[in-house]
């Protein structure tokens, strides 16, 4: 049995994934795995039995993914569940900010009294009237799952797309339509497009890709539309070309002090993923990823550790092991297995940076003093006797 705990609300079609092997509990403390949307985690201690932590979305930095490494436990998001909703409301924003819809509403509801108001919109409709995006230029920075299906759309709007990502994976190159100008050069985006949409992760090298330097770079009248992270923008520096008359409007999914109600600003309450099918989404897809992990060891989408996947075990044993990435590791488990006369009818090692995880398939079952002995190995951080 597997008992797992959600801190915050997740939604029910996904928690019908678990089957009867499934307990759900509200002791965060006695849980193995972990299901979570925004509930910061960094002030939590990390329970011994824990041993997944599955982000019903995408970011991740309410996690403190170091600490949840050193303990060996994996760490989940779900991305791509999420990217259509995201979409959808990237071209509400550009919409928005090309003509004054909001404007236009406010207008009517302030003059509802008015038994005329359908002739004197007629005469008013000119001061919320904008422009059309068929035609224009979209630069895209970031081609991952939500990049993508912006793009593509934004190709059946009749706009001319420019799309950068240095990283870009072979899964997403394929499902991009070849219209797309695929740019090398962030200046190329920068010099060109009227419209400019952010969509790559929050890290310290990507924070203010949107700087000032790029900003001098941009088109008069330029439209920055940012549902990613606001710190990958400087929006002082944002503020700074509004007001010059630089940048049209910028359109941001992250209320904050800095341009919440600010001229030229479009600030959404972050509702970018807040729709109903990508909660479901996230949801099915964080309770697989922790069920094939508890179950099988497999990991997949996750944060912290590499990818791997050895299916389902038909053998006697499997093991997992997290481990520092360094020389002789892999030496030193198969010196456990062979010292303790164990058979490996399979295994894998897959790395990440300064962590790696191995594991192995036996025809032996894994017994407490194996699991104490390749334990013992040194810049192991955790083992796990998956069946």
């Amino acid at each position: 049995m597997y008992k797992y705990h959600c801190l915050n609300p997740i939604a029910q079609v996904g928690l019908d994934g678990f089957d009867n092997r499934y307990i759900k509990t509200d002791n965060y403390d006695e849980a193995e795995g972990v299901l979570v949307r925004s509930a910061a985690m960094h002030d939590l201690e990390i329970p011994e039995k824990l041993l997944c932590v599955a982000r019903a979305g995408a970011g991740v930095n309410n996690i403190p993914l170091d600490k949840m490494a050193e303990k060996g436990v994996v760490v989940f998001n779900t991305p791509g569940a999420n990217a259509n909703g995201v979409k959808e409301l990237v071209f509400a924003g550009m919409l928005l900010a090309c003509r004054d819809i909001t404007g236009g509403i406010d207008w009517v509801k302030a003059n509802k009294d008015d038994e005329n108001i359908a002739k004197t919109a007629e005469k008013e409709k000119k001061n919320f009237a904008g422009t059309e995006i068929m035609g224009k230029k979209l630069g895209i920075i970031g081609l991952g799952a939500i990049g993508i299906r912006v793009a593509n759309a934004a190709k059946h709007m009749g706009m001319e797309v420019y799309g950068y990502d240095p990283y870009i994976s072979v899964d997403a190159a394929w499902s991009l339509s070849r219209d797309i100008k695929h740019v090398t050069n962030l200046d190329d985006i920068f010099t060109n497009c009227d419209f400019i949409t952010i969509h790559v992760p929050l890290m310290d090298s990507t924070k203010n890709t949107i700087n000032a330097e790029a900003i001098d770079k941009m088109k008069q009248g330029v439209v920055i539309l940012n549902f990613a992270r606001d710190v990958l923008c400087d929006e002082k520096a944002i503020l700074e070309g509004i007001k010059a008359g630089k940048i049209r409007k910028y359109v941001s999914d992250f209320p904050n002090p800095t341009t919440a109600g600010k001229e030229g600003c479009i600030v959404i309450p972050h509702l970018g993923a807040s729709t109903e099918e990508s909660e479901d989404n996230c949801a099915i897809m964080a309770v697989k990823e922790m069920r094939d992990y508890l179950e099988n060891g497999n990991i997949r989408n996750s944060v912290n550790f590499p990818a791997i996947d050895m299916g389902v075990c038909e053998k006697v044993g499997r093991v997992a092991v997290f481990h520092k990435n360094e020389p002789n590791m892999i030496a030193s488990f198969t010196r456990v297995f062979g010292d303790n006369g164990i058979n490996i009818s399979d295994m894998s090692n897959k790395s990440r940076k300064d962590v790696a995880v191995s594991m192995f398939d036996v025809e032996t079952k894994i017994t407490d003093e194996i699991k104490e002995q390749l334990a013992a190995v040194d810049g192991v951080f955790r083992v796990r006797v998956v069946k």
